[in-house]
C-alpha cells in the first residue's frame, strides 16, 4: 500500500516553509513538489530523510528534518500528525543514541506504560476488530477441529492474556454432545509488549475457571513451569526484551513440562507470537544453527497437534535495513490510526491510549537494533512459507466460520472486510488494504494419515 492511495487526508500547513528555499537546505529536494503542506507522502519523504541522515550521522540534517516533523506532529491531530508524532518520538530515540548532543526535542521522554484491568482490556480488544478478527477465525476453527474429542489441549502463545477463551468455552457449553474437559497452558514469560495486565496469569487463570465451572465446563488452567525464568516480584514486566526468554522457552517446551497426554486434541494457538521469536539463525545456540521461530514451529510439530492457528498482522517489518522499516511501518500502521479516527473523538483518552500502544512498537521498530529489536514481524506470505517449510500443511476455514467473522466485522465501522488469500488465509482489510491474517495449519504427516483414513473408509463403503 502506497501512502497516496490512503484517501481523503488532511494536508498540513508549514508553519515556515521559507527555510527550505535556502539554497544551504539539504531538505529542499527531498520535498520538492510539497512546499507550503505536508500530506502523507511528504511525510513518509521527511522520514527517510531523516532515517537517511541517522544512517550517515548527519546531526545538523537529523535536526533539521526533526524540526519540520515537529511542526507537523500532534497526539491531537489527523492520522497522519498524530502517526507522525510517534515515529518523531522514535527518532529522536534512536537519534539521541547516535548524535545526543545534536537532540533538542520534546517527544523523547519514555512511553507510559499502563495498566489496564480486566474489564479494560475487554474493551481495548473490542475498539477495532485487529484482535477479534483472529480470536473469531481461530475459535471457530478450533471448535471444528475438536469435534468428537472429549479432551482438549490448547497451548495458548499469545500476547492478549486469555482474552479470546470466554467465547470458546461458551460455544463448547452449548455443544450438543456436551463439552469436552479442557486444558489450557500459557507460558510463564511474555513478550514485554502492550496490552499490559494488572493481574497475575494465575488470576487470569482462575477467572476462566469460574467462568467455566460456571457454564458446566471441565476446566484447568496451567502457568508452563520453567525453572531458569527467574519471576519478577512486579506484574510489570521490565523494558529489557531479554525478560522474554526465547532460548529458555523453547527448551521447556517438552511432553513431559506440558503434561501432554495421548488422550487429548492438541491446539496451538498462535496469536501476534511468532514474530517476537528471533528470525535471525542462531550459530552455536541449542537450536543447532536455525532461527528460534523455525525451532519453535518444528517443536509444535513434533507434539502432532490436531490444529496449529497462527494469527499476525500482515507486514514485512523485519528488513535490516532503517529506511525500509520505516516505510513499510509508515503505510502500514496508518490503518489502526485511521481506523479510531472514524468514531473516537481527537482528544478520547481511550484512542490516545490504544495508539500509544502503537507507538510502542513504532519505537521498538526503529529505534532499537540486535536482540533488542523484538518486533520482527513478517507478512502472511512469508509465514506460510516457514510453515510449510517446518512441514504442515494449512487447512481451510469452513463457511460458518467465515459467516462468523462477517458477522463480527459488522458491528464495526463499513471500512472492515475481509478477503481470502493463498494457503486458505483470512484476511482483514481496512478500505482494502491487509492489516491482519488468520491460517490453520496442521502436520503434513497427519494430513496425509487423514487421507489415507478417507480412502479406506470409502472402500469399505
Amino acid at each position: 500500500m502506497e501512502t497516496e492511495l490512503r484517501g481523503n487526508i488532511t494536508s498540513i500547513s508549514l508553519q515556515n516553509p521559507s527555510l527550505f528555499n535556502t539554497p544551504q537546505s539539504s531538505l529542499s529536494g527531498a520535498l520538492n513538489g510539497c512546499l507550503g503542506s505536508l500530506d502523507g507522502a511528504c511525510i513518509e519523504k521527511l522520514l527517510l530523510h531523516c532515517a537517511s541522515a541517522l544512517e550517515h550521522n548527519d546531526g545538523t540534517l537529523v535536526q533539521q528534518v526533526m524540526w519540520v516533523l515537529n511542526n507537523v506532529a500532534s497526539l491531537v491531530g489527523d492520522p497522519n500528525q498524530r502517526l507522525t508524532s510517534w515515529f518523531l518520538r522514535a527518532l529522536v530515540s534512536r537519534a539521541s543514541k547516535v548524535c545526543p548532543t545534536a537532540m533538542d526535542f520534546d517527544g523523547s521522554s519514555t512511553i507510559r506504560r499502563r495498566q489496564m484491568s480486566v474489564t479494560e482490556l475487554a474493551v481495548y480488544v473490542d475498539l477495532i476488530p485487529w484482535h477479534r478478527f483472529g480470536f473469531c477465525a481461530s475459535n471457530s476453527a478450533i471448535f471444528k477441529a475438536i469435534e468428537g474429542y472429549s479432551k482438549v489441549h490448547i497451548l495458548d502463545f499469545s500476547i492478549t492474556h486469555c482474552m479470546q477463551w470466554p467465547t470458546l468455552i461458551d460455544a463448547l457449553a452449548k455443544r450438543p454432545e456436551g463439552p469436552p474437559s479442557l486444558r489450557i497452558t500459557v507460558p510463564t514469560c511474555r513478550p514485554s509488549v502492550p496490552p499490559f495486565l494488572n493481574v497475575s496469569s494465575e488470576e487470569v487463570g482462575l477467572r476462566l475457571s469460574n467462568f467455566a465451572k460456571f457454564r458446566d465446563v471441565p476446566f484447568e488452567f496451567n502457568v508452563m513451569a520453567d525453572p531458569s525464568y527467574l519471576a519478577s516480584t512486579e506484574i510489570m514486566p521490565k523494558e529489557s526484551s531479554q525478560d522474554f526468554h526465547f532460548e529458555s522457552l523453547l527448551n521447556h517446551l517438552t511432553p513431559s513440562v506440558l503434561n501432554l497426554r495421548d488422550d487429548e486434541a492438541l491446539v496451538i494457538n498462535c496469536q501476534n507470537w511468532l514474530r517476537y521469536l528471533s528470525n535471525i539463525e542462531q550459530k552455536g545456540s541449542s537450536v543447532q544453527d536455525s532461527s528460534l521461530r523455525d525451532a519453535f514451529l518444528r517443536t509444535v510439530k513434533a507434539f502432532n497437534p490436531c490444529i496449529v492457528i497462527v494469527v499476525d498482522e500482515d507486514s514485512d517489518l523485519s528488513a535490516p535495513s532503517l529506511s525500509s522499516r520505516i516505510a513499510t511501518c509508515f503505510n502500514y500502521l496508518w490503518i489502526p490510526f485511521d481506523a479510531l479516527e472514524t468514531f473516537l473523538p481527537k482528544d478520547s483518552s481511550q484512542r490516545i491510549e490504544y495508539e500509544s500502544d502503537i507507538g510502542h512498537k513504532i519505537e521498538n521498530i526503529i529505534s532499537f537494533e540486535g536482540l533488542q529489536r523484538i518486533e520482527r514481524l513478517e507478512p502472511g506470505i512469508k509465514v506460510s512459507q516457514r510453515m510449510k517449510n517446518a512441514g504442515f500443511l494449512s487447512v481451510p476455514f469452513c463457511e460458518d466460520t467465515i459467516g462468523e467473522v462477517r458477522s463480527l466485522l459488522e458491528e464495526h465501522a463499513s471500512g472492515w472486510g475481509m478477503k481470502r488469500e493463498e494457503d486458505h488465509m483470512l484476511m482483514l482489510t481496512w478500505k482494502g488494504h491487509s492489516s491482519v491474517f488468520a491460517t490453520a495449519w496442521v502436520p503434513s504427516d497427519l494430513q496425509d494419515k487423514l487421507c489415507l483414513d478417507l480412502m479406506i473408509n470409502d472402500k469399505e463403503m
